[in-house]
């Protein structure tokens, strides 16, 4: 089977005046639409997480250029701007929701901006759009001890089933980051599949629990998302982010070491 190189791109918040916090990763509610017109006007095909993966595990084939178009957290701008125009071109999406973080029920607090309630994410999962899990409280996962990534999981994952009637199946890594043991957590949880960062296209040999995405800022532009739509540049796109992915990465991992070493001493 070819290994078709797929886009995933990668949205947060849309909306017109986000809070600070989310400014450079929310998506202005005019760009958010002529960019889902750009997809129509290529022809590409969008399709959920769970039809995507679930064509590779299968050996089913794809459609006709496909492309994913995927939310995290769970702002209510997904909803208010975002629904509109996906409905208008007929277009499936994946949102993956930090439970905690929804407004009404189970709300821990945390949101970084306005966030969906539950009957507005229950009109998203009615429309077509795939509801998926993204844990519950957002935390870095793979800088957790077992029982607390065992609980963010399935948390989140008991609180989907009892509000949506159904169980989910795909799951989104809250900032990216996983681990062999956290991506292990994740398939024990019921999730078939996982979407990680990496800002590349996603391709059927990254496996179902590490599949790539690209990432749709505030000042991406029309020509900058036609390149990501067609898998061009993104080594200079996002230049920037894995320099800094890099450095961080050795942050974190000096953390966990420190981290074992007091649990160690206890």
């Amino acid at each position: 089977m070819s290994d078709v190189p797929v886009p995933i791109l990668m949205y947060h918040s849309v909306a017109s005046a986000p809070s600070g916090g989310t400014r450079e990763l929310s998506v202005a509610p005019g760009a958010f639409a002529e960019q889902m017109t750009l997809i129509g006007d290529l022809g590409l095909t969008p399709v959920t997480t769970a039809d995507l993966a679930g064509r590779w595990r299968s050996g089913r084939p794809l459609p006709v250029r496909p492309v994913l178009i995927t939310f995290d957290d769970g702002y209510e701008g997904v909803h208010r701007h975002a629904l509109p125009v996906l409905a208008e071109h007929g277009f499936p999406a994946t949102l993956f929701v930090s439970t905690g973080w929804l407004r009404g029920a189970h709300d821990t607090g945390g949101g970084p901006d306005t966030m969906l309630d539950w009957a507005q994410t229950r009109e998203l999962a009615a429309a077509g759009v795939e509801i998926g899990g993204h844990s519950h409280t957002h935390p870095q996962l793979d800088q957790l001890g077992d029982g607390e990534l065992r609980t963010e999981l399935t948390r989140c994952t008991e609180i989907l089933a009892a509000e949506l009637g159904a169980h989910p199946v795909s799951f989104a890594y809250p900032y990216g980051y996983s681990s062999r043991r956290v991506r292990q957590a994740v398939r024990a949880a019921g999730y078939a599949q996982a979407l990680a960062v990496g800002n590349a296209l996603a391709r059927r040999r990254q496996g179902p629990y590490a599949l790539k995405r690209v990432t749709v800022r505030r000042g991406t532009g029309a020509e900058e998302f036609e390149r990501l739509l067609l898998g061009r540049a993104m080594t200079r796109t996002f230049a920037r982010d894995r320099a800094l992915t890099k450095g961080y990465a050795l942050v974190r991992r000096a953390r966990q070491v420190r981290r074992k070493a007091i649990r160690s001493r206890v």
